[in-house]
């Protein structure tokens, strides 16, 4: 009598299986294409690591431990822009703001670091993700159309028709023009001009941007998330891929908040000041009724 295992096929009973047997299939528990490692030895994608070491910087090990090769070396500066653009926004970004007042409960780093991550969600970490997602629905639309302009109006009013009035990637709550976009965009046309990458998805950006903009009497410009969307599809990656990065960019500001906290000290420290306070909506004082009152 056979037993199913966890992916559901048949798997042989214990009783009476040979230990050569048991060990070869507790070595086929996990299977990675990632790491290689035995007594004396590393290897990351088949590379050992003492030639990685001193060799290839942390920017392309990324690039190599996500996408299985190294990358070019203009491959490399292009993605290591979207990461510079993406480590830090501030300590009102929720994120930060909850490692800081982890730090003042006493957590240590890594718990502090653990609990702003936790929050890059679909609200606070996912534009990124859901722009990418959406520049690649316009990017299939445009395999069938051929037209770029088209593609948009199709996908944009795809998802308005299902209640969609925000689009990720576009506005921003605090710059009328965020300053990393015009660069970052720069950069991406620069790499279009010398072939590294093709351009496609700069301009299904651009026309995004551009449909969502019409018949406003304020523009919505394209923020980082929005370019760094455009860029993360233009190097390949998934949109998973996409936020796993904008997280890995983030938690260097969320560690550098952590140590500063650390540093200044602090104790059990609040979203606000004690002195300012906070809005209570709830009723008037009152009395707690009685037995026998009316």
């Amino acid at each position: 009598m056979t037993a199913p295992g966890n992916d559901g096929a048949e798997r042989e009973p214990v009783t009476g299986t040979s230990p050569e047997a048991l060990v070869d299939e507790a070595r086929r528990w996990w299977r990675t294409d990632i790491i290689d490692i035995s007594p004396g030895e590393i290897a990351l994608r088949g590379y050992p690591i003492q030639e990685l070491i001193g060799n290839v910087g942390f920017v392309d090990t990324i690039w190599l431990m996500l996408r299985g090769e190294l990358p070019s070396r203009a491959q490399a500066a292009l993605f290591e822009t979207a990461l510079v653009a993406s480590v830090d926004h501030g300590p009102q970004a929720p994120s930060i703001a909850i490692a800081r007042m982890a730090t003042t409960c006493g957590v240590p780093v890594n718990g502090a670091m653990a609990s702003a991550i936790n929050v890059l969600d679909d609200v606070h970490g996912g534009p990124g993700q859901q722009c990418m997602e959406l520049y690649l629905e316009v990017d299939a639309e445009l395999e069938r159309s051929d037209d770029l302009e088209e593609a948009v109006r199709l996908v944009l009013q795809r998802h308005r028709d299902a209640g969609v009035r925000y689009f990720p990637g576009f506005g921003h709550r605090f710059h009328p023009l965020d300053p990393r976009s015009p660069r970052l965009l720069a950069l991406v046309d620069a790499a279009a001009a010398e072939g590294v990458v093709s351009g496609r998805f700069a301009a299904i950006g651009r026309a995004v941007e551009h449909a969502i903009n019409e018949g406003r009497p304020k523009p919505i410009p394209m923020n980082v998330d929005g370019v760094t969307a455009v860029i993360y599809c233009e190097l390949g990656f998934s949109p998973e891929l996409g936020r796993g990065v904008f997280i890995l960019a983030r938690s260097v500001g969320i560690l550098a908040h952590t140590v500063e906290q650390m540093t200044q000290g602090g104790r059990i420290k609040g979203p606000m000041p004690k002195s300012i306070g906070y809005t209570y909506s709830g009723p008037a004082r009152r009395s707690v009724p009685h037995e026998g009152d009316e």
